[in-house]
């Protein structure tokens, strides 16, 4: 039985990683895993509680960037992202034949 104990809680694992991607809440896991995976929410809740023992620093993060409301929209992330390639191509260093037409 220990194997196979210890290869769900992995499952478990995997998928609670799969709602982290998404930006899921723990309780938006929980919901979703008993919803689509038939995962009990005690497990998933006991899963998910160990990896934050395990992974302090990053839940915390996690945890600061969902409860901030004011989240970049796609325009102000492609602007963000445009800027950074922009300074990026400003720093290199330009080849004298270039300029020349």
């Amino acid at each position: 039985m220990g194997d196979s104990s210890a290869s769900y809680i992995h499952m478990v694992q995997h998928l609670i990683e799969k709602c982290l991607i998404f930006q899921m809440s723990k309780e938006e896991c929980i919901e979703a895993l008993e919803k689509h995976a038939n995962i009990k929410p005690v497990i998933t809740s006991t899963v998910w509680n160990e990896l934050e023992k395990e992974n302090k620093e990053f839940f915390e993060a996690y945890s600061r960037s969902q409860s901030k409301n004011d989240r970049m929209s796609e325009a102000e992330t492609s602007a963000v992202i445009q800027k950074m390639v922009s300074d990026h191509d400003q720093q290199q260093p330009k080849d004298p034949d270039e300029d020349h037409e």
